[in-house]
């Protein structure tokens, strides 16, 4: 890929990843204002109820939510480009402030599930891949169907009635003890229920995609070639099969991301986690717009620019994507120059 390429590459996804948050911004905004409930309920809370008419009025005009939609999203919109998202109604604190507590416990536990995730599925794609067939194969295969439609706050549920109520071994709530805000082997035992529900729920349905896509290599011609040099199966899954299917595996852990982490919000709530998964619940169920707003553009910057990222590391990874990108481009160019001859006609 030229460097012409590599600059108009990067400045489409940039317009896409911009594009899309101003898009969802709006989205977000209208619908969370046009939902029913009432925000003034989140920032006084008990108080609410015993507020006259006018004072609910003046409560409007100081939060600014008296305005037409429309300008109080250009309000918000020129304080974001700033760096100012507005406060939270429930915790009367800016935003940035909240997310900043919690956001470490989403990544490390949405981190970590993920990377256990790839790296068991793997290991366990290339298992079943050598022994295709046999019963340990089919019956994990089997396990990757079943478990794919079973819901992440079930299996949740199932773990707490097991290891927290009929053998209390492990806690069903919070990110660490109290007390214990800088103890990485308390956090770490918080994190065993969640976690588990995590990777159970996705493993065994990535360990038979990537099992396929080793099968599916493993069918390739030069497979052929290296049985006859007398390389055993072992050396050419490792050696070849894997790798080749590397740009495969990455767009599956890319389009994995929105799964793993839409999961990872679900069962924050179910173990009442301080994550940002909580917070989105939170912020939906009291009608705090602004951090609700926030929390699903981070959300979505995630997801997008992962996909792009994923989608540079490929190309990089196998050389033909990148001639793929280019003969896109050179087929656009001449479809414009045929339209043009057409015209001229």
């Amino acid at each position: 890929m030229t460097t012409k390429h590599k600059v108009i590459f990067i400045l489409k996804k940039l317009l896409q990843l911009i594009t899309v948050m101003l898009v969802l911004s709006v989205i977000v905004f209208v619908i969370s204002r046009l939902s029913p409930g009432d925000p003034l309920r989140a920032y006084y809370g008990d108080g609410f109820e015993h507020m006259s008419t006018v004072e609910k009025q003046e409560a409007y005009e100081y939060l600014g939510l008296d305005k037409p939609l429309i300008v109080q999203y250009g309000k918000w919109i020129r304080n974001a480009v700033k760096g100012d998202f507005g406060i939270s109604y429930k915790y009367k604190r800016p935003v940035i402030e909240v997310i900043e507590g919690v956001w470490m416990n989403t990544l490390l536990l949405g981190g970590l599930s993920f990377v256990l995730i790839f790296v068991f599925g793997t290991m366990l794609g290339m298992f079943c891949a050598m022994r295709e067939g046999s019963r340990t194969d089919t019956v994990l295969c089997k396990a990757g169907v079943v478990s794919s439609g079973i819901p992440a706050f079930f299996t949740a549920l199932i773990l707490i009635l097991v290891f927290a109520v009929k053998i209390p071994i492990f806690p069903t709530s919070g990110a660490y003890a109290i007390g214990s805000h800088e103890n990485a082997a308390s956090r770490l035992y918080h994190l065993i229920l969640p976690l588990s529900v995590l990777v159970l729920e996705h493993l065994w349905y990535y360990t038979y995609m990537i099992r396929n896509k080793l099968l599916e290599e493993a069918r390739q011609d030069y497979v052929m070639l290296c049985k006859i040099k007398g390389l055993s199966r072992k050396t050419i899954m490792r050696r070849h099969c894997l790798r080749n299917i590397m740009p495969s595996m990455i767009t599956i852990m890319a389009v994995s991301l929105p799964h793993i982490l839409g999961e990872t919000y679900i069962v924050e709530m179910v173990f009442s986690y301080p994550g940002i998964g909580t917070l989105s619940f939170e912020s939906a169920r009291y009608q705090d717009y602004n951090m609700l707003l926030l929390l699903c553009l981070i959300t979505a910057f995630v997801v997008v620019a992962a996909s792009i990222i994923t989608q540079i590391i490929s190309e990089s990874i196998d050389p033909r994507m990148r001639y793929a990108l280019a003969a896109e481009d050179i087929q656009v160019i001449s479809d414009k120059e045929i339209k043009g001859c057409a015209h001229e006609e």
